[in-house]
């Protein structure tokens, strides 16, 4: 697909969701009470703002009986995937490998032939296009496989020099796509090319050659990688490990991301960058300088996250006000390096244990999850089976088992998972089961995505915290997007009902646009005092604003 075919493919997919999606609210009275919730019309905009569904291809989908996920797989999960609510898919990387995992890549230009063909990955965007759902794929830029032709066409060529005779860009320009010295660096992120006197730097692994950036000939090679998968059809990447371009050198990452980033919007405007900066907010923060839309918010994920501290640990410091407070501290970091930075919130993802873990298989606990990951400002992340509760911890295939769509191992669809994995033992139903089931783990993410859908300002608004509101099991927000300004109320307790006032001197008549409730309680709003549940979260809007 060449670039005008591009802007044809941008305006058919504007053109289905301005034909399948509605734009207009509607008013309580026609949806039956805040009960009815449920049936307000969606409101999604084509835009990067969007509700991501992270998959590792091999773990997820099987199409054709051998137990091993591919792209067919995944064009036979769309309709699960849109039925939740997604409208955004990161791919996992799947170019050919050594590895299962598939971060060290062989060949930038192919299509891991576990997971099937370029023609049926032409199939994927195409029923993504369908769907309104934009996909993105994994790029890894920050070394190659040591099997990559690039790789050992250089090493080759170092084992060939004689005595005295000095390597040269010139005869071998993959000599300059990596980091080579001659001499022993007496360090254990370098290691000897076969029984040459030369090294190569590997931050990761021997098998993970880095690249290096310095070369203008590997800058344009990597250009001509960008070009093919766009003209491909993908909306974006997911960039692999950002901070190591130059391991320790914040600003020269910024300057390849800068570069990464003027390249591709040229090429695509409209396109999609997150990038993987995983360090603390201070550091991660300061990459939007490069103008990449988004970095991976680690500020609320993972055991020791925000949100896993949220719901189990507690004090203050880790209470519902505690939250709030966050939400707010990560978007202005990241407001002062840019305003227009898109944050990138999520909970756990392929390289993390699944939350469940986190919070001891308390299914409660493992649903009121979701809303404080989803409902967050920017564009959210979900890692596959997070929305069932999968269990997986330990080594890294561990946290990348089988997608469990059914209780027979063998059912049409189940893989396998990594060779390597240990047993994994579910302790919620399977996704069949789960489907079924209003009280759900699954049936509550699907409420908490149409809820984010609902409302645009939940994705897009400029959250500041309701300091009026002092319970430390009370997280109150506004969010605000174009004028118009909503208002969250989250009960963080887990036994207690609560009740907030929000005066209508100060906010205005309010009414009760949608809620969530892990027990399956009301929420209610009457005058101006809304009753909240125990783990439960609540979405006003000013009348006026319906």
């Amino acid at each position: 697909m060449g670039k005008v075919n591009r802007k044809e493919h941008k305006f058919r997919k504007i053109f289905v969701l301005f034909l399948t999606v509605a734009c207009v609210i509607c008013s309580l009275g026609a949806c039956g009470g805040a009960s009815g919730w449920r049936s307000r019309e969606v409101t999604l905009i084509d835009d990067n703002y969007r509700t991501w569904y992270e998959i590792f291809v091999y773990s997820f989908c099987d199409s054709d009986g051998d137990q091993i996920g591919d792209l067919q797989g995944v064009i036979s999960k769309l309709d699960y995937i849109a039925d939740m609510g997604f409208n955004g898919i990161w791919l996992m990387p799947i170019m050919p490998s050594a590895s299962y995992h598939k971060y060290d890549v062989k060949d930038y230009l192919e299509i891991e032939a576990e997971y099937g063909t370029m023609a049926d990955f032409e199939a994927l965007v195409a029923e993504c296009d369908k769907r309104g759902i934009k996909l993105i794929i994994d790029l890894v830029l920050n070394h190659t496989s040591s099997e990559h032709p690039w790789f050992v066409e250089a090493c080759d060529y170092l084992a060939s020099l004689g005595d005295g005779e000095e390597p040269s860009a010139a005869d071998c320009p993959y000599y300059e796509y990596y980091h080579f010295t001659k001499g022993d660096p007496s360090s254990d992120t370098w290691y000897q090319v076969g029984s040459t006197d030369y090294y190569y730097e590997g931050v990761f692994w021997s098998g993970m050659p880095d690249l290096n950036f310095e070369s203008q000939t590997l800058r344009a090679e990597l250009e001509e990688v960008m070009d093919f998968w766009l003209e491909k059809g993908v909306g974006g990447f997911r960039l692999d490990a950002v901070k190591e371009f130059y391991s320790g050198a914040a600003s020269k990452n910024v300057e390849v991301l800068a570069w990464i980033n003027d390249y591709v919007k040229n090429a695509d405007p409209d396109a999609y960058l997150v990038g993987e900066a995983w360090e603390g907010l201070g550091s991660y923060s300061q990459y939007y300088a490069s103008g990449i839309d988004s970095f991976f918010d680690f500020e609320f994920a993972g055991p020791t996250g925000v949100v896993t501290k949220t719901l189990t640990f507690s004090g203050e410091t880790n209470s519902a006000q505690a939250y709030a407070k966050a939400l707010t501290r990560v978007q202005n970091a990241i407001r002062e390096v840019r305003e227009d930075a898109i944050d990138a919130p999520f909970f756990v993802n392929h390289d993390m244990a699944r939350a469940a873990g986190y919070m001891q298989y308390d299914q409660r606990k493992v649903k009121m999850a979701a809303p404080l990951n989803i409902l967050m400002s920017g564009s959210v992340f979900v890692y596959y089976g997070e929305e069932i509760g999968m269990t997986g911890s330990g080594k890294d295939e561990n946290k990348r088992a089988p997608m469990y769509w059914s209780a027979d191992a063998l059912a049409e669809g189940m893989t396998r998972g990594p060779l390597d994995m240990e047993p994994q033992e579910n302790q919620f139903a399977c996704a069949e089961e789960q489907m079924k089931a209003d009280d759900s783990i699954y049936s509550f993410y699907k409420d908490t995505i149409l809820l984010r859908n609902q409302n645009p300002e939940i994705a897009r608004g400029t959250v500041a915290r309701l300091e009026d509101v002092t319970d430390q099991d009370i997280a109150a927000i506004s969010k605000t997007y174009n004028g118009e300004t909503i208002y969250l109320l989250y009960n963080i307790s887990e036994t207690d009902e609560k009740q907030v006032t929000l005066p209508g001197a100060q906010y205005g008549e309010l009414e009760l646009s949608g809620y969530l409730s892990v027990d399956g309680g009301e929420v209610t709003l009457k005058g101006e005092t809304v009753t909240l549940p125990s783990y439960s979260v609540a979405v006003l809007r000013p009348v006026s604003n319906s």
